[in-house]
């Protein structure tokens, strides 16, 4: 049995949570709660196995009950969140806090006929996944950008993938790299919520390092994105090819579009020894088999470590397949990647 906890002020969208859960038999609603104080409290009282978290709370936000509860008693916490940009924003600053994966609210709309199942299949697969104490770190000073100069010797790219607990990994690393640091990197981030959830991630990720971000566009020419985050667009394969960047509507890898084995084994053919890649958290295998590619091909590989892995679960495969060549917390990786330059 799922033991769940629902915390939501708006009487309607928690009325549909409530029903979309109970039609599961494996799944008990334990606890509601109205506000961040009452979820924090409910947490340690009840000690639910999944909390179903909303974003705009009255008193404590959703951010701030999330940062609690995953210092005090920690438990995997599903976003259920609205599209809208403020909220949407705000929806990645609890991904980065702890939260594990987002579930857009009813829309309205065709759409929330498969609402429930969605839901249901979301608390199940977050009911999975085992969560640490985390403690609230004080953000990096924020320091101007500059457009740097293409000075890297050797290293010509950087490529990253992750999943679930990514955008606190990927934040971590960029907000450690020199301002002046040079090359372009690529970024794939599995975002299983829709398309017009997910275009506010550029922009957050931006707000959150200080550094130019952007959605990736075919034809464009990787060296164009000097000293830039390019990020795979939502349900896009991202690619390599001839030293310009492509966009793929090919079929899934590991149930994933955009994959992070397409873009790595890309990068491994068109760069070789002068690219470098690392895998982070997130839940399956994709991206492995692209990190020993690049390996093989004789990038430098990274993978994060399983202590600061929020699912050490691609990065295990990595691992375990001997596709990086070191693995490490995302601090270190930052120092691996300011030191090519």
């Amino acid at each position: 049995m799922i033991r769940v906890l629902v915390v939501e002020d708006s009487a309607t969208v928690r009325a549909a949570l409530r029903e979309a859960l109970t039609l599961d038999p494996g799944v008990q609603i334990v606890g509601e709660a109205v506000s961040g104080t009452e979820a924090v409290e409910k947490c340690r009282r009840l000690r639910p196995d999944v909390i179903t978290m909303d974003v705009m709370l009255p008193g404590m936000s959703g951010l701030e009950a999330t940062e609690q509860i995953m210092q005090s008693c920690p438990t995997p916490i599903l976003v259920v969140s609205s599209a809208a940009r403020r909220e949407a924003l705000g929806t990645y600053d609890v991904l980065a806090a702890g939260a594990v994966d987002v579930l857009e609210k009813p829309r309205g709309d065709d759409s929330d006929h498969t609402w429930g199942a969605r839901l249901r299949t979301a608390v199940k697969v977050v009911s999975r996944i085992r969560v640490v104490t985390r403690r609230r770190m004080a953000a990096p000073e924020p320091t101007p950008v500059t457009e740097p100069a293409n000075r890297a010797t050797g290293t010509r790219l950087v490529v990253i993938g992750a999943s679930t607990g990514g955008p606190g990994a990927i934040t971590q690393i960029l907000s450690r790299l020199p301002v002046t640091f040079p090359l372009p990197i690529l970024y794939v981030q599995h975002l299983s919520a829709n398309e017009a959830f997910a275009t506010a991630f550029t922009d957050w990720l931006a707000g959150q390092v200080r550094r130019p971000v952007s959605y990736a566009a075919s034809g464009v020419p990787v060296s164009t994105g000097a000293g830039r985050i390019i990020v795979a667009p939502p349900n896009r394969h991202l690619l390599v090819r001839g030293g310009t960047l492509h966009l793929s509507d090919a079929p899934e890898r590991h149930s994933c579009r955009p994959s992070v084995d397409t873009l790595f084994e890309s990068v491994a053919e068109a760069y070789g020894p002068t690219a470098a890649g690392a895998l982070l958290t997130g839940m399956g295998r994709d991206g492995a088999a692209g990190l020993l590619a690049m390996r093989r091909a004789g990038a430098r590989t990274y993978a994060q470590d399983e202590a600061t892995s929020v699912v050490y679960g691609m990065p295990r495969e990595a691992v375990q397949l001997g596709a990086a060549a070191e693995s490490l917390p995302p601090a270190e990786i930052a120092e691996r990647l300011a030191a090519l330059v």
